[in-house]
């Protein structure tokens, strides 16, 4: 186990020079690629850049930004990945709690990030100053250093820097690419942003690659770019979050066949087994591997292996982790019964920024489960996202499932509205198709046939789309706040 620079490094060494990232109409090579990170790291370093400093990377998604991740590691430093659509007020919280010295933009983001820069904090638009210079050796650094500050959502306050050794994302992201990869597979579509735990490890699994790669990286996520990508360049395997496979099942998929596909890996949040299943029979031949992890996980704790899937399931516990299903008293859940997810590994987090390191103990998650008989993970809801009606628990995934089996419904997300009588009631939000004739009241009873008398929504929404985060994930928050 090495630092991820010298991860880098060694991944550059092992392979010849060849075609390695598609975007923006172009192949960019492996080796200029290499040569560019180098040379920012030396910028990095004549900018002042030490050791242990964070550097933020605040940037849409284009080859740039691994570039400049391999360069951070290089050059001693943690990166400090920012989504490309926070706002000023969530960047500014990141930079100034962090205590950034620098930050890498994109020339569309430099507004935003010069009206929350504190003052002495290096701001460069674009690697173009970076890499003027020289190239610039790898920094040495130990296995158990920090090599990213990544910010969780802040739904319930501020957001916490959660603390990621080099030592935690180097075996994660070696777990990861040994439990997927298929031998011969190596063209793949990324359509999720690179500033993500799950981008971001996607990154890092690449770099343990045992052949050529080459990816097909998309800038924002489109549904028919996607496909498009996908055909043009016969890509055998890509990334998506199941907002992404929502919005792929409202385009004519039967039009765009992709016999080449043969998986997508799915993680970030819950998918609904109704939505894997419709997705692989419009899309024969391409099968969907769900994942589970967190950023405190180092982005993944949890796969379905090629050829060992269970529908239904994020997967086994990746090599070095572990689970346990907690009951409402902290004690041991018996097989199949729901509980808190909690996670133990050599991979968690460091701990939070500001506070005292974690040591290696249990990670309770806050997310519901349960394990089967054989170990496999079924992941129910967010334990802060539960309804709880008259007494009764209503978790809005299956909701949000039973909804989405309606024909007219791309999309929906259920939240809880505090109720004099029942403490909460159920409440809908949905994004139908275009052209749909279906009414908010049709769509209650649909629900209650499949739901019964006490889940189904007694109040459904028809809106425009549904509010997403920067990474694709439902956001409840903003739907709380329609309330």
């Amino acid at each position: 186990m090495t630092t991820l620079g010298r991860l880098a490094e060694e991944s550059w060494d092992r392979f010849g020079d060849h075609d390695a990232v598609f975007y923006d109409d172009a192949w960019h090579r492996r080796h200029t690629l290499a040569e560019r990170a180098r040379r920012v790291c030396g910028g990095l370093v004549e900018a002042g850049v030490r050791p242990g400093d964070r550097v933020a990377v605040m940037m849409a998604t284009s080859p740039e930004v691994a570039v400049v991740y391999q360069a951070v590691w290089a050059a001693g430093a943690a990166v400090l990945p920012v989504i490309a659509l926070a706002g000023p007020d969530e960047v500014r919280h990141m930079l100034a709690d962090s205590a950034a010295t620098a930050v890498v933009t994109s020339p569309e983001l430099a507004e935003t990030v010069r009206a929350a820069v504190p003052g002495g904090v290096r701001v460069f638009v674009g690697t173009g100053e970076l890499a003027a210079g020289a190239e610039h050796g790898l920094v040495e650094r130990d296995p158990g250093d920090l090599a990213a500050v990544m910010y969780t959502g802040g739904t319930t306050g501020r957001a916490k820097g959660v603390r990621l050794s080099h030592a935690g994302l180097w075996h994660v992201g070696r777990a990861v690419f040994t439990t997927s990869h298929q031998e011969g597979l190596n063209l793949g579509i990324v359509p999720v942003p690179l500033s993500h735990a799950y981008g971001l490890i996607v990154t890092v699994a690449e770099m343990h690659a045992t052949e050529p790669q080459q990816a097909v990286l998309m800038r924002w996520f489109d549904p028919g770019e996607f496909l498009a990508l996908a055909a043009a360049h016969r890509v055998r395997f890509g990334t998506v979050v199941p907002t992404m496979l929502r919005l792929l099942l409202a385009e004519p998929l039967e039009e765009h066949p992709l016999p080449d596909l043969a998986y997508l890996t799915c993680g970030a949040a819950p998918l609904g087994r109704d939505t894997l299943l419709e997705f692989e029979r419009r899309m024969p031949g391409t099968q969907i591997l769900e994942g589970y992890g967190m950023t405190e996980t180092s982005a993944v704790a949890t796969f379905n292996p090629p050829g060992r899937r269970r529908v239904g399931s994020v997967g086994l516990p990746l090599p070095g982790y572990s689970l346990t299903i907690r009951d409402q008293d902290g004690g041991e859940a018996e097989t199949g019964d729901v509980g808190e997810i909690c996670v133990r590994g050599r991979s968690l987090m460091l701990g939070y920024w500001g506070e005292q390191d974690v040591d290696g103990g249990e990670l309770r998650t806050g997310d519901l489960g349960l394990l089967d008989d054989d170990g496999y993970l079924y992941v129910v809801d967010r334990k802060k996202d539960l309804i709880i009606r008259g007494g009764f628990n209503v978790f809005p995934r299956d909701v949000e499932d039973a909804l989405d089996r309606h024909p007219d419904v791309v999309m929906s997300g259920v939240v809880g509205r505090a109720d004099p009588k029942l403490g909460e009631e159920v409440v809908a939000f949905v994004q139908l198709r275009p052209g749909a004739e279906v009414s908010a009241e049709d769509l209650v009873g649909w629900a209650r046939e499949r739901l019964g008398r006490v889940r189904y929504p007694r109040e459904v929404r028809v809106v425009d789309s549904i509010p997403v985060t920067g990474a694709l994930k439902l956001d409840r928050r903003s739907l709380r706040a329609q309330l």
